[in-house]
Order: C-alpha cells, then sequence, then structure tokens
C-alpha cells in the first residue's frame, strides 16, 4: 500500500513546486502560481495523481472557497496557499477523500508548516541574493548564474516537494490513526467546521467586494434562481452578466452624458490640480 502511495505522493509534491510563485517552468507567476498554485487547479491536479479526479476537484473546490478572499501586503502573508492546497488535498485524498477533512488539513498545514518552509525560503534566498551581489560585483557570469537561477530553484524544490511528499507518504498513516481514534464527536465537528469555513471565506470575499449593501440583492437573487429555479451555473453567469450591463448603462457610467459639451462651455481653462476632493 505504501508502494502504490509513493508515485502520488510524488507528483503532488512536484506540482507543488510548478505552483511556486518564483518557479519558471509554467510562464512564471500566470502558468504557475495563479494556476497551478490554485486550490482548485490543485484539486484537479492531485486528483489525477492519486487516480480520483472527482474526489479531487470537490477537495479543491472546498479548499478554493476558504481561500478565495486570502490576500498577501507585501512580503506578509498570514497562510502559504500552495502548501495548504496541495498538503491538505494530497493527504484527503491519500485518506477519506473527504473535503471537509481537505478544508481542515489544508488550514492546519499552510497556516503551520506552510508558513515555516515560506520564511525559511525567503532567509535562504537572501543568502543566494548577497552571493549574487558579489558575484556581480566581481564580474563571474558563472557565479551569477549559479547564485540566481540554480541555488534558488534547488532551494525551493527542497522546500517544497520534499515536505508535501513527505507529509502525504508518511502522514497518511497519522491522519488514518487519529480519524479512527478520536471520539465521534471531535471527527463531527471537523465536518461541520470544514463546511462552515468555505461559506467563511465567501463572506470574506463579498466584504471585499461590496461597495454598497444595496448589491447584496444580486446575490440573493442569484441564490433564489439557482435554489429554487434549478438554474446551472453556466446560465447564471450569463444572466448576471446581462444584469450587470444593463446596471451599469442605467447608472449612467456607458455614456458621456453630455459632459464633453459641458466642459467645453466651462470658459477658461482653471489650474485644477490639486481640486480632487479625493485626495483630501
Amino acid at each position: 500500500m505504501e508502494g502504490s502511495l509513493f508515485l502520488p505522493a510524488l507528483l503532488t509534491g512536484i506540482f507543488c513546486y510548478l505552483g511556486a510563485i518564483e518557479s519558471p517552468w509554467l510562464f512564471g507567476m500566470s502558468g504557475g502560481f495563479y494556476v497551478v498554485g490554485r486550490p482548485l487547479v490543485a484539486g484537479l491536479l492531485t486528483g489525477l495523481a492519486f487516480g480520483e479526479v472527482q474526489a479531487g476537484v470537490l477537495c479543491g473546490l472546498a479548499v478554493q472557497a476558504v481561500f478565495i478572499a486570502n490576500l498577501s501586503t507585501g512580503g506578509a502573508t498570514n497562510s502559504e496557499i500552495t502548501y495548504a492546497a496541495y498538503g491538505g488535498i494530497g493527504l484527503a485524498l491519500a485518506t477519506t477523500k473527504d473535503p471537509a477533512v481537505a478544508v481542515t488539513l489544508s488550514i492546519l498545514i499552510g497556516q503551520t508548516f506552510g508558513l515555516i518552509f515560506y520564511n525559511t525560503r525567503m532567509a535562504l534566498y537572501s543568502f543566494w541574493n548577497t552571493r549574487a551581489q558579489k558575484a556581480a560585483e566581481n564580474i563571474d557570469d558563472r557565479g551569477i548564474t549559479m547564485n540566481h537561477v540554480v541555488y534558488p530553484q534547488i532551494t525551493t524544490f527542497l522546500l517544497r516537494a520534499v515536505p508535501i511528499f513527505a507529509a502525504i507518504f508518511f502522514g497518511r498513516s497519522l491522519v488514518d490513526w487519529l480519524l479512527s481514534n478520536v471520539p465521534q464527536v471531535v471527527t463531527d465537528t471537523i465536518s461541520v467546521l470544514g463546511g462552515v469555513l468555505p461559506a467563511l471565506g465567501i463572506a470574506m470575499l463579498m466584504g471585499i467586494v461590496i461597495k454598497d449593501k444595496i448589491h447584496l440583492v444580486f446575490f440573493f437573487a442569484g441564490f433564489v434562481l439557482m435554489a429554487f429555479a434549478k438554474l446551472n451555473m453556466i446560465a447564471l453567469v450569463f444572466l448576471a452578466a446581462m444584469v450587470a450591463y444593463i446596471v451599469y448603462l442605467s447608472t449612467g457610467k456607458g455614456t458621456n452624458n453630455g459632459s464633453a459639451p459641458a466642459a467645453a462651455d466651462a470658459g477658461p481653462a482653471v489650474d485644477v490640480a490639486y481640486e480632487d476632493d479625493d485626495l483630501f
């Protein structure tokens, strides 16, 4: 059984490395961090590695909903989303295949081990950057290449692929033991919290997106249409796009409303560089 887990765990670790923000192999951030590094894509790729595509996508969907409003300010982050996605989903597929368990494990891994390895990587990168700067001062082409490209990529691989592989390959028995020996009330609580956390992530996103409370009407309308009118997601997206366009036109933002002629009749030009109310 352990042998059958080796290849899926290895592939999951490699996917985690490819999803790093500094990994150059998938067009850098465009195809790596913002595609392969997202939990929903991680669920698909991990599902392919384990031969459980449907379970992987369901776990990825649940984890994506939790981290949908996850923001990083500068170099600070409250959770390492790529570690969380591949570690949590990989362990869930290796054990119960339960999305609620995937959510719980993802949060645990992302906010503990993920941040530890993230900060370790940043510290090591400072070391390689210092060596690369010295090589540049000495016009050492090989030193620049090794310290700016080769050594950082080896560091990233060792701090991403290896921990995720080890967590899945060696941690599966620990997770199985915990789930089978903890009291039933604890596992029920984990399932309930795992179901609530995606809703919390969506609520956080709504708090960022919604600027006016009246916009909540559109969210409630979409919920009613999906829950009671049984519209599928694709039909709802097209309907929402049409409503958004109508609202955009009705607010006058789609036309200039004669603002250009009014500006032309305003008389002599006036310096209004500091007349913007938003600046004060």
